[in-house]
């Protein structure tokens, strides 16, 4: 049985806010807020590739396939169940390449722009509230004017802002990464600004001098916990042409057995999707050098081979920052991805998805550069929840959990190439 909204109403006290995600890629954010209590029911986003997957994943959400400079509030609400109901949230992780501090950081790149079109549908939609997320970069140096015009044209037009902005570590909520990130949180004038949320875990390693004491939080899991009930891929060689295969996975540790849905947490409010928990996906093989093999396997955990960069795994600490590389548009580079802490190979999607916090459940495109693109683009799961469990708080709502569990879309959706999925959203 397909999810739809009738399965979703419910009473005043419990109901479950509606929400719309911009520059949706995968689903990330998407699914964060769906842990916390949302019903996304639109996102837009304008590569067809990550459409695609974000259909295959939500099949319950209208995907608008486009950017968000040709996007209205009007199209929106007409292409969607949304119609004339009132939108709880409008969210967005709007591409970051412009303010990263890892790349040139140029003030006109035109990348840069999309935040005030994120700021026009805001006001288009009139949503109770809004959040932003974006690098760090965002908040530095000349681009630190751009944040502080977003800001005051919010304020302009009837939002609340936090002025005292946050950037968010996801090893803080529960995520085995160090990633750091940018959150902006608003307000209608109507409704109470939400609090940024709490770090509930610390990182096994911390730099006090750093970051606010967190010595009495429990430690993160670590990449371990993981990935370490994973099947090692290099055992199936039905891996280097396909990226699943059924199997058997080994004992799962409490932040795997999460993910895996053996055990569900109290206050995971998405809905429950029909899958074989057998299947391991999103794990194609990648085809190493023997020179590249013996490299990797020098190389000790928690450092860097020396030769391609890569960053060795410590299986006792957390995964550094995944990248998502560049689009096709750029050259379609693919950023360096982690070796895995045993075995010298490179990481598989899967196991980048795991330490991302996505549940086994959801599946990627089944190609390499196209699945990490899709991970490391994305806002991890867990820390998405924790914003948006903010929010659902000052909306003073009980969040309810769908009662039925729902399909997910055609497999045709994740082996799409380029060509088939524009021609699936009409963009040729």
């Amino acid at each position: 049985m397909r999810l739809s909204t009738q399965h979703l109403k419910v009473n005043t006290l419990q109901r479950r806010p509606i929400a719309v995600d911009l520059f949706a890629g995968a689903g990330g954010m998407t699914l964060g807020f769906e842990q916390a209590g949302f019903d996304v029911l639109a996102a837009v986003e304008i590569d067809p590739i990550h459409c695609a997957v974000h259909e295959y994943n939500f099949p319950f959400c209208s995907v608008l396939c486009k950017s968000v400079e040709d996007t209205t509030g009007k199209e929106i609400r007409d292409r969607s169940k949304i119609s004339n109901q009132e939108i709880d949230v409008v969210i967005c992780g709007s591409p970051c390449q412009g303010f990263s501090v890892m790349g040139k950081r140029v003030f006109d790149d035109p990348r840069n722009s999309l935040v005030f079109h994120f700021h026009r549908l805001v006001l288009e939609l009139q949503p109770r509230f809004f959040v932003m997320e974006n690098v760090r970069g965002i908040t530095l140096g000349e681009h630190k004017r751009i944040l502080k015009a977003l800001i005051d044209e919010f304020k302009t037009h009837g939002y609340q802002v936090e002025d005292n902005y946050q950037i968010l570590n996801a090893a803080h909520y529960g995520v085995p990464q160090a990633r750091e990130r940018l959150f902006l949180i608003g307000a209608r004038e109507d409704m109470k600004l939400p609090k940024y949320p709490q770090p509930i875990t610390k990182p096994a390693k911390q730099n006090s001098s750093k970051a606010k004491d967190l010595s009495n939080l429990p430690v993160c899991p670590t990449v371990w916990d993981a990935i370490g009930d994973l099947p090692e891929v290099e055992q199936h060689s039905q891996l280097l042409t396909q990226d699943w295969i059924i199997t058997e996975y080994g004992k799962p540790s409490n932040y795997a057995s999460i993910l895996r849905g053996i055990t569900t947490l109290a206050d995971d409010y998405s809905c429950d999707r029909l899958f074989d928990s057998r299947l391991l996906s999103s794990s194609l093989r990648t085809k190493h050098s023997q020179t590249t093999i013996e490299r990797f396997a020098a190389t000790v955990q928690g450092e860097r081979e020396p030769i391609s960069r890569f960053h060795k795994l410590h299986p006792a600490g957390i995964c550094n920052t995944l990248r998502a590389g560049t689009d096709k548009y750029k050259g379609s580079f693919t950023s360096p991805r982690p070796i895995h802490p045993f075995t010298p190979r490179c990481i598989t999607v899967r196991e980048a998805a795991r330490l991302h916090s996505y549940p086994d459940w959801f599946r990627f495109h089944v190609t390499k550069w196209h699945g990490f693109r899709q991970v490391g683009n994305s806002v991890p799961p867990l820390l998405a929840k924790a914003v948006a469990a903010e929010i659902v708080r000052k909306l003073n709502t009980l969040p309810v959990k769908p009662s039925v569990r729902c399909e997910l879309g055609k497999e045709e959706l994740l082996q799409l190439n380029i060509s088939q999925a524009a021609q699936k959203y009409e963009l040729v």
